[in-house]
């Protein structure tokens, strides 16, 4: 049975599934180091000693690449969900870990992505249903069409984004919401990033 991961042994794990599904090879202690800003080698050499002796990774010593992430026996990774965010009307955001899921270690999570669970049914038509978890990328800008996460008067909704001449429409997908128009510059509403991935877990039933 694998240990839970620290915060930071995550991360770096991470690192290594994104550079090996993205460009197809593993990265090397030197791009480890300065990705996460390390002066130091054998600081990432202590974080993936603990990571493979967790059971997430094999390492090769004798090759510059040799990392080898165990997909067979670790296919599913914990991961926490931070919050719940509202596909209907505006839900609010909890500041802790609601709890955490088993995401698929071949599931992208791009660099400060994070996981938020839905709640509602009103993008029922774009097939994201109540218990849904979404990953959200905070570093993308949006476009007229995006699904986005967003903070409405201290609550959060996750909804299509459009933005007009002077207003930013969120639109559902379910005919008995109508969209939420806003102005531009309204102190209320900020965004927190644009959707990128759906997961649902097949144990359990759309209601």
């Amino acid at each position: 049975m694998s240990k839970e991961l620290t915060n930071i042994q995550q991360k770096i794990l991470d690192y290594i599934i994104d550079r090996k599904t993205s460009i197809g090879i593993p990265p090397s202690l030197a791009e480890i180091a300065e990705n996460f800003n390390y002066r130091n080698r054998a600081t990432v050499q202590q974080h993936l000693a603990s990571i493979e002796r967790k059971g997430y990774i094999k390492r090769n010593p004798k090759i510059a690449r040799g990392i080898e992430v165990t997909l067979e026996e670790k296919f599913f990774i914990p991961r926490p969900v931070i919050g719940e965010v509202a596909a209907g009307n505006p839900l609010t955001i909890y500041p802790d870990s609601l709890d955490s899921i088993e995401l698929p270690t071949i599931a992208r999570m791009p660099k400060d992505s994070f996981l938020l669970r839905v709640k509602g049914d009103s993008l029922k038509d774009a097939y994201i249903f109540t218990g849904d978890v979404v990953i959200v990328n905070p570093n993308l800008e949006p476009r007229d069409g995006h699904f986005v996460t967003a903070v409405l008067d201290d609550a959060a909704v996750v909804k299509r984004f459009y933005k007009k001449s002077h207003k930013i429409e969120l639109h559902s997908e379910n005919p008995e919401y109508e969209p939420i128009v806003i102005e531009k510059d309204y102190s209320g509403f900020k965004l927190v990033g644009v959707v990128v991935g759906v997961y649902r877990s097949m144990e359990r039933k759309v209601g």
